[in-house]
């Protein structure tokens, strides 16, 4: 038995293969640089938030920053090997919101798709709001322009993220690489020192460490854990993001993740080995990775590359956002609980209009904010706890169903993740309940409400479309062409033969008024028609008030009435300029007739153009 075999990838010759948009796609290597930038950039805040919180119980308190983030690692890798089985689990992507979708529930699944949604708008702004604090601190003649100074970084991610996930990852490849290098480099440099190099940074700053104190208890601990664990924001992106690489998608996107969770635990835990190392202490004014570059590389060039390259990676860290949540809006429109809009996919293999309305909504952060970081701070990485939480017990669900060697093992390492992030969330919020997360506690069932009502929205019309039932067979009706008209011109003798070509009858109608300078019109408009003989009746229609849709409307309606099963379709003429801003000296009657007969009636509308 012969088989007939086809090559996929023979193309003729001469001739270009097709372009399927893998190389619109990511690569592991362009997926670390365009999905990390968030968890890259946190380790410029992660060492910090836990230092501000240990310093509370004094030079005693800080030593427990390197436990601290061992605990915190300890938990990254926790989350890199359970988004690592999300991703081969869920290659559609979408992260926690999969998870639960499937293991726990529509309504969990929405909680989970409200709080990534609102951390990835949150980190947008405040990923924009603390790279230009960074150059405002250097440039402090510039502090005053700061909301104009994030408004225009925004517009520059949004305007690369548009032109494609490919491209904006090769635009973010090199500030990463230098990034992470430059970091890597001062941990090195301060391991090899056996005392801080220079102390110029603190100089004249306030230390914050408290005096006398010398206990440390538990909930200390849980405070600094908690905001220790900022750092992790993102690390859930590459999961979300998995149907932006290139095939084999599920396996890159693992590669991309175990990279991510590898380079970051790295990072965090040789900052934190210095701050030890050097005993730093925290100072108003000058922030943790400010010191540790001053102590391992000296006040010298090597010192203000680092700040240059901090500044350029927390800025741009926004694209971390722009990568993740156009796929989760688009997996969300796919399930009727956001507009279709948002799963249209433009050339490029980009999500537009997720694109766009992540930019106009992060925009209206940073007005809200005046560009300041410290208003937007506290509601952060609420969101991101919550989906890991979710994401846990959801993947705990998924190993009890499935039948796999090593479930069992799988199961409580996901349980015990899950254990961890809850009591993150519980600790985070509550601690910064009164400073603004709050909000998020509001705004999480505000937008689960939201996507309910799409989701409502979206049941009834597909009852009254009677989707998924097999519809009655088409049938031919009468078809009665309506043509509104206010003169004679070539425009009329174009629409008079479209609409003949169209319905059984046409009939032409014109608005009169009660006004002797309207009823003149009217007259020569009559004498004019009565010469010209088109063989189509003029139908007068008068208006007391001056309106134009609305009596053609009317008409229509009355016809409808009338005339049971015919079809009515009202033609509009439009004259269509050269040029563009020749657009401006149009009366736009056609839009006002337009939109009448679609709010009154049932009428087909047809709006035909004619390029002068």
């Amino acid at each position: 038995m012969s088989v007939l075999t086809t090559e996929p990838d023979a193309v003729p010759a001469g001739e270009e293969p097709p372009d399927t948009g893998e190389r619109h796609r990511l690569t592991a290597v362009t997926g670390l640089a365009a999905l990390s930038l968030d968890a890259m950039a946190s380790v410029a805040y992660g060492p910090e938030a836990i230092v501000l919180v240990l310093a509370a119980a004094g030079a005693h308190g800080l030593g427990f920053t390197l436990p601290v983030t061992l605990a915190i690692a300890a938990l990254l890798a926790v989350l890199v090997a359970s988004y690592r089985q999300v991703i081969a689990a869920f290659p559609d992507g979408g992260g926690s919101y999969a998870v639960a979708k499937t293991h726990l529930g529509a309504r969990t699944s929405l909680v989970a798709a409200a709080s990534l949604v609102l951390d990835y708008v949150l980190n947008v702004a405040v990923a924009v709001t603390a790279g230009v604090a960074a150059l405002t601190s250097a440039f402090p003649a510039l502090y005053d322009d700061r909301l104009w100074l994030c408004l225009a970084v925004l517009a520059l991610v949004t305007g690369v993220n548009l032109r494609g996930i490919v491209e904006s990852a090769k635009a973010f490849i090199v500030p990463t690489a230098v990034f992470v290098g430059a970091i890597f480099v001062l941990i090195v440099a301060g391991l090899l020192r056996s005392a801080p190099a220079s102390t110029a940074t603190t100089a004249g700053h306030a230390s914050v460490v408290a005096d006398n104190a010398t206990s440390v208890g538990v909930l200390l601990l849980l405070k600094a854990f908690a905001s220790g664990c900022s750092a992790l924001t993102g690390v859930e992106a590459i999961a979300n993001a998995v149907p932006s690489f290139r095939v084999p998608r599920a396996r890159r996107a693992q590669r991309a993740e175990v990279a991510l969770g590898a380079v970051l635990a790295l990072m965090l835990i040789g900052l934190a080995v210095l701050i030890g190392r050097f005993h730093l202490q925290p100072v108003e004014g000058v922030t943790v990775l400010a010191q540790l570059a001053d102590a391992s590389l000296g006040h010298n060039w090597a010192f203000y590359v680092i700040q240059f390259a901090t500044m350029v990676l927390l800025a741009l860290s926004a694209n971390t956002s722009f990568g993740g949540l156009p796929v989760l809006l688009k997996l969300l429109a796919r399930d009727n609980y956001a507009p279709h809009v948002f799963a249209l996919k433009a050339d490029r293999q980009v999500h537009r209009h997720g694109v766009l309305a992540l930019a106009v909504v992060s925009a209206a952060l940073l007005v809200f904010s005046g560009g300041d970081a410290n208003t937007l701070v506290p509601m952060f990485a609420i969101g991101v706890f919550v989906g890991f939480t979710i994401a846990q017990i959801g993947m705990v669900r998924h190993w009890r169903l499935e039948r796999g060697p090593g479930r069992r093992g799988k199961a409580l390492l996901n349980g015990f993740g899950a254990v961890l992030t809850g009591v993150a969330t519980v600790v985070v919020t509550a601690s910064r309940f009164t400073e603004g997360a709050w909000l998020i506690v509001v705004a999480l069932p505000l937008l689960v409400l939201g996507f309910t009502t799409v989701h409502r929205a979206y049941g009834r019309i597909g009852e009254r479309l009677g989707l998924g039932r097999i519809p009655e067979a088409p049938h031919r009706e009468r078809s009665l062409v309506v043509v509104p008209v206010a003169g004679l011109s070539r425009l009329t003798s174009e629409a008079l033969t479209a609409a003949a070509s169209l319905g059984d009858e046409v009939r032409a109608v014109t608005v009169c008024y009660p006004d002797p300078e309207d009823r003149a019109q009217l007259h020569a408009l009559e004498r004019s028609w009565a010469e010209w003989d088109p063989g189509v009746p003029l139908v007068r229609l008068s208006c007391t008030r001056r309106s134009l849709g609305r009596p053609i409307a009317a008409y229509v309606r009355e016809v409808a009435a009338a005339e049971p099963g015919t079809r009515v379709t009202v033609l509009i003429p439009e004259a269509e300029p050269e040029r563009l801003w020749q657009r401006l000296l149009q009366n736009q009657r056609g839009a006002v007739v337009a939109h009448a007969v679609r709010r009154e009636t049932d009428a087909v509308i047809c709006r035909l153009r004619f390029r002068l």
